[in-house]
């Protein structure tokens, strides 16, 4: 999904919007510049892919923003306890933002325990809204809550949203011949659509993404459709929402162009087949899957229609030394990994710096030693990129500062490769990988 930032010249052109008369009974706009919004529940309560079409409408719509999706390193910990809560935090303003921000304005809590593990980030006097169907007495008690919250008055100095999502969504789908379970899937599609309301996101995008998602499943579509939609139209209309948002577009804060949300892994994938192209020459890829470098394998094998190879390899040795290979041969010869993978990959980049080869190194850096973290962020490679090799094999190290910037990171570690022979680290993160943020798509002739 694209959209347009026009020059200064062209903004002057279009008419000036004045005060806004409220109509008889219609509901306060209050305009902000900037918004906070995390989405909170268990890792099977689809929070990232809420977060991410909001993000997606919210890039459409121009604004300016920055994504921090957060997920367990644990493998699907027991619903409904802290280490299983999932969350993704989106800043969006009418300005240029940098990060994904610290506190946020708003937090979505699907269960008491997504309320637990995020309320010591929000600021006095932030929204919350919460599913209250699920703050049963054995819910309250997984995750240590003597009362609940809800009642004891702990959260007084917060604006809270009391909302039986689950209840609301099972009555919207009541006609679509869904069992209870079935129906209870798409709560956090009535919870996007009362957050659509409430910030003033297009709906469109999100309805066609649905009928594309389910395209074989034409009554999951319609359902979750029309849960998005009961959403919407209960910040509509009940009183617990008084008042909805706008934060316009940055258009001032973008230089003209078209523009489209993108994250980290799939920027640096577009960035390795533009700099294969650039360079004349095929992009061969030899990987072995791990987390969370994966994305950029599974992107790149989706573009043969641009002489990409991709080569899944039984290991992470196999990985670099079919690339190495590659490089010999005369490609663009990339290899993918993160941290533990960079570990085993040093005796061939080594071998790489001996036989003068161009090799991209990308690492997907991830937290803790050893086998680390997958889903975790930090940035714990550079001294292994710099130094674990053995004897006198140095080796550039390209670094990307955003999202987006992983894109011109992949061509300058490109163009450095080639240019001197050697093999180059592109060391991104986690959180980078998984991020996203408006991306303006270059023409070709500004591509080096």
């Amino acid at each position: 999904m694209t959209s347009q930032v026009s020059s200064p010249a062209e903004q002057a052109d279009g008419a000036v919007v004045g005060e806004q008369r409220k109509p008889a009974g219609a509901k306060d706009v209050r305009r902000l510049d900037r918004v906070i919004i995390r989405f909170a529940g268990d890792s099977g309560d689809g929070m990232q892919l809420t977060g991410d079409r909001f993000t997606s409408e919210t890039a459409s719509f121009g604004n300016d923003l920055s994504t921090l999706p957060n997920f367990p390193a644990e493998i699907r910990a027991p619903a409904g306890t802290l280490p299983g809560v999932s969350s993704f935090q989106l800043h969006f303003a009418d300005h240029d933002i940098l990060t994904p921000g610290d506190q946020p304005t708003v937090l979505v809590a699907m269960n008491p325990a997504a309320l637990k593990a995020n309320i010591t980030d929000m600021p006095r006097g932030a929204e919350i809204i919460v599913n209250t169907d699920e703050f049963t007495k054995r819910a309250l008690q997984k995750v240590g809550y003597t009362a609940s919250p809800l009642e004891d008055g702990s959260l007084d100095g917060y604006h809270l949203h009391p909302v039986p999502l689950t209840t609301l969504t099972v009555e919207a789908l009541a006609d679509f011949g869904l069992t209870r379970k079935e129906a209870e899937r798409s709560k956090n599609m009535f919870a996007l659509g009362l957050l659509s309301w409430m910030y003033h996101r297009p709906t469109e995008g999100t309805e066609a993404f649905l009928k594309t998602k389910f395209a074989k499943k034409p009554d999951i579509a319609a359902a979750n459709i029309a849960a998005f939609r009961a959403g919407w139209n209960f910040g509509e209309t009940t009183e617990d929402f008084a008042v909805s948002y706008e934060v316009a577009p940055a258009a001032t804060a973008f230089p003209p162009g078209t523009y489209r949300n993108i994250s980290g892994n799939l920027a640096l994938a577009y960035g390795l087949i533009a700099a294969s192209r650039q360079a004349d020459l095929p992009l061969f890829l030899g990987s072995y899957p791990i987390t969370p470098a994966s994305d950029v394998l599974h992107e790149l094998s989706r573009h043969k229609n641009f002489g990409v190879r991709t080569f899944q390899a039984e290991d992470e040795i196999a990985g670099i030394g079919a690339a190495l290979g590659a490089a010999f041969g005369g490609s663009l010869a990339v290899t993918t990994t993160s941290g533990p993978g960079v570990a085993l990959k040093a005796e061939t980049v080594g071998l790489a710096v001996s036989l003068e080869l161009p090799l991209l190194i990308v690492d997907i850096q991830r937290g803790g030693p050893s086998t680390g973290l997958p889903t975790k962020t930090e940035q714990a490679d550079l001294l292994q990129a710099m130094y674990g090799r053995n004897g006198e094999a140095p080796v550039p190290i390209v670094a990307p500062r955003t999202p987006a910037d992983c894109f011109d990171a992949a061509l300058e570690a490109a163009r450095i490769a080639l240019t001197y022979r050697t093999p180059v680290m592109l060391l991104s993160d986690g959180y980078l990988a998984n991020g996203s943020e408006p991306w303006r798509i270059p023409d070709l002739d500004e591509l080096p």
